[in-house]
């Protein structure tokens, strides 16, 4: 029975090493193509990528909280909608 655990521990290790690897390779691909949209398209003048990427990550933030807000705002109005006309 050990033979069996070892060979599938061998099995184990080569298939997870080999999903490491692609996964390894397909982040770092992805990587490139973010940093050279971001350096191309997004970043201003003297900024520096990872700079830019922390100010797109920012506003995108201070967006989301907008929008919760404008969300928050519609919801109590539809209560308030609710509760003046009994529904």
């Amino acid at each position: 029975m050990s033979k069996i655990v070892d060979a599938n521990k061998k099995i184990e290790k080569a298939v997870v090493g080999g999903y490491q690897k692609i996964e390894d390779t397909v982040v770092g691909g992805y990587k490139k193509v973010e940093d050279k949209f971001v350096d191309t398209f997004l970043k201003k003048d003297g900024e520096t990528i990872e700079e830019a990427k922390m100010r797109l990550h920012k506003e995108q933030e201070e967006r989301e909280q907008e929008q919760h807000k404008y969300s928050k705002r519609a919801e109590e109005i539809q209560k308030d909608i609710k509760d003046k006309y009994n529904l």
